[in-house]
């Protein structure tokens, strides 16, 4: 059983996070400039191995589009032809940034570290996943 990894994707950054291989819990991996990410994800599944792809799809409250959908939707396509034999997910995004600064706040992480935006991403991107695992019901 290889890892899932879950992709909060930016225009600047990309904010990582991946399961224990046996997919149970999620952790956030890393944050890489979005031009690195695929080799960044090349490296990783030579090392590691990974299934499949979780991408955080970004919908406004009622469910439509934002500025940042098509960007990501580019990025689905170019995550596909990369690893055409990796299943890719589609995942609500609504609210990470948020429920990240929260988890934040709550576990003790100083100001400064908070204000580190790579951060956020990556806690951000395991609260995609841990979300994705969830809604699996195993």
């Amino acid at each position: 059983m290889g890892r899932i990894i879950a992709i909060d994707y930016g225009s600047k950054r990309v904010g990582l996070a991946v399961t224990d291989p046996l997919q149970i819990i999620a952790s956030p991996l890393d944050t890489v400039h979005s031009k690195d990410v695929i080799q960044f994800l090349k490296n990783y599944d030579q090392s590691e191995g990974i299934e499949s792809f979780v991408l955080g799809m970004p919908k406004n409250l009622d469910g439509k589009d934002t500025n940042a959908t098509q960007q990501v939707r580019q990025f689905h396509n170019l995550l596909k032809k990369q690893f055409p034999e990796k299943a890719v997910y589609l995942h609500d995004e609504r609210f990470t940034s948020k429920m990240a600064m929260d988890a934040m706040i709550a576990g003790g992480m100083k100001k400064k570290d908070r204000r580190e935006k790579g951060n956020i991403d990556k806690i951000s991107a395991s609260i995609i996943l841990q979300s994705y695992l969830e809604s699996r019901g195993l």
